[in-house]
């Protein structure tokens, strides 16, 4: 199978520019489209299959520890080995290119109990081309092996649809479609994504798919997609903290779903609504160093148009009904807590008067929906400060437990994965909530109704494949 230059420019121009419902949907309709892992079923032993991990992981010194998304992964390479594939593991960590997926390798070894071959130089960056160890270290292998391949990111063909513009891709299409093809000639053509949390335009993701002669989505993601994020999507109240502003963003799709009935907020979002609140009371929300042009490069920093989009939120949001709960007293750079922030000045936390009201609106939800069935959903998402320092963490460790009286009264909770999937392990239990993700910026996507780029890429490569035999 060779891809010609005109089509993978095709390939690419679609997952940048397609929004169109379809696309964006997670819906049964989209995911039917896309294989499952056992549609494989037929491959016999000894055949190669590439599989595009969730490798971005930092183990710790015991199996359990820091390796929760390779342990996602289990049941999918358990399900080749049983059939006797070999399978190849690839993927980046992080996103600086010198980082190495050795340890990682190792772990993978530990989890399934068996050897795991790591290659550390597999690509000429030169050429585009897959170095022929590579397939001579896979022809060697025992049926059921596996290999693990060095940081895709180390090779800046992987990175090169990070900031493409429809522009670009006339020039990048030739080495992509090398990319691909060489894979699929060298590697393997069969490909299994179970890499969840992997939602960048990677090429290992939405370009080599355009190569193989199988795809499936693996035995993890089909039960996030199909299951859990679903679940969300019916969702009363949603708890929305953190620093990055664009949640704005997510939020907004998330209330246009009209299932939602109460906002808890924290954080930089909930800094740019008790602004937008106070300004449709008539007056005004000074919220200091994140209204300060002269911090536009920080990640603090809310533009005025951000403010615009709060107001908006709330005056529609006003009018449907929903109830917004936002902070009412915030813990400044010095530790102490004061109900407004000023000039000069920035939040880090919310304060216990806020943590007070936190638990008066969770009472209210609890009475309300108790006993409702089928139960009430809640998605909760970020941390309320600068957790990680001890004198910013009161916010977040005392509504973490929140989550369990929630839990405890028959009520659905999910944690979006993230720093909140983070902060429910250090202050908390895993049966405190329903369920918590392994990736907060895959949900949050898939939540806001965006197109999840490896998504796509598997149900454009199924959609060429055709109907399955």
């Amino acid at each position: 199978m060779s891809i010609a230059t005109e089509t993978m420019a095709a390939w690419c121009r679609m997952l940048l520019t397609d929004d169109s419902e379809s696309s964006r949907s997670i819906g049964n309709d989209f995911l039917a489209g896309i294989p499952r892992l056992e549609c494989f079923g037929d491959l016999p032993a000894g055949t190669p299959v590439l599989v595009r991990g969730d490798v971005d992981a930092k183990p710790g010194p015991l199996v359990g520890e820091g390796d929760i998304r390779l342990r996602s992964m289990k049941a999918t390479l358990e399900f080749g080995r049983r059939r006797g594939w070999r399978q190849i593991i690839f993927g980046h960590v992080g996103r600086d290119p010198q980082k190495s997926l050795a340890k990682v390798a190792a772990r993978i070894g530990e989890i399934l109990d068996c050897p795991v071959e790591f290659v550390p130089d597999w690509l000429d960056p030169e050429t585009t081309t897959i170095k022929d160890d590579l397939s001579a270290k896979i022809a060697r292998l025992p049926d059921g092996g596996i290999i693990v391949l060095e940081n895709t990111r180390k090779y800046e063909i992987e990175r090169a649809l990070w900031k493409a513009k429809p522009d670009d891709l006339d020039r990048l299409a030739e080495p992509l479609a090398r990319l691909a093809d060489q894979f699929a000639a060298k590697v393997a053509r069969a490909y299994v994504h179970e890499a969840f949390s992997a939602g960048s335009f990677d090429a290992s993701s939405v370009v080599v798919p355009a190569a193989m002669k199988k795809v499936a989505l693996g035995k993890y993601e089909a039960e996030q997609f199909a299951g859990h994020l679903k679940e969300c999507l019916n969702a009363q109240m949603v708890i929305f903290s953190g620093l990055k502003i664009d949640k704005l963003d997510d939020l907004q799709a998330m209330i246009d779903r009209g299932k939602v009935r109460t906002v808890i907020a924290a954080g930089s979002l909930a800094v740019a609504l008790n602004k937008a609140a106070a300004r449709l009371n008539g007056g005004d929300f000074d919220i200091g160093l994140s209204q300060d042009s002269q911090h536009k490069d920080k990640p603090y920093y809310i533009s005025p148009q951000r403010i615009e989009q709060a107001e908006r939120m709330m005056a529609e949001g006003r009018k449907k009904g929903i109830e917004f709960v936002l902070p009412v007293d915030f813990v400044l750079a010095d530790g102490r807590a004061s109900e407004t922030i000023g000039p000069g000045n920035q939040q880090y936390d919310v304060g216990p008067a806020s943590g007070d009201l936190y638990e008066k609106k969770v009472d209210d939800f609890i009475a309300a929906h108790r006993s409702d069935r089928p139960a009430a959903v809640v998605f909760h998402n970020g941390v309320f400060g600068m957790f990680e320092d001890p004198r910013f963490e009161n916010g977040t460790r005392r509504f973490i437990a929140q989550l369990k009286r929630m839990t405890d009264a028959g009520i659905k909770v999910y944690v979006g994965g993230g720093e909140g999937g983070t902060a429910l392990e250090k202050y908390g239990q895993p049966n405190w909530v329903t369920y918590c993700f392994t990736a907060g910026g895959t949900v949050l996507g898939a939540l806001a109704g965006e197109p999840i780029p490896y998504l796509v890429a598997l149900r454009m490569a199924a959609e060429k494949m055709g109907p399955p035999r």
